[in-house]
């Protein structure tokens, strides 16, 4: 299973790290120039959790921001099974 929230669509994203190295112009330098280009990757903060879809709890990749926003339904609290009460 991919790193992917499953209510937000949040997943890995991919970008550039810049390397540069000088004064820049406004500063009395000038100018800044490039030295490097690297690629790097934005992972969001995803966590398992447990979750009460469709009268089961099932386990889920949930980002944190779609936990803190309450999309989340937690499982009631309680055994899985209920048992018989004795009479």
């Amino acid at each position: 299973m991919a790193r992917k929230c499953h209510f937000t669509g949040k997943r890995t994203r991919f970008g550039k790290s810049v390397s540069r190295r000088g004064l820049p112009k406004y500063k009395g330098g000038i100018g800044l120039k490039t030295t490097g280009i690297s690629r790097r990757t934005f992972k969001p903060n995803i966590q398992r959790v447990r979750a009460w879809v469709n009268g089961r709890t099932v386990r889920l990749k949930v980002s944190t921001t779609a936990l803190k926003s309450g999309w989340v339904v937690k499982p009631p609290i309680g055994p899985k099974n209920k048992k018989k009460q004795k009479e």
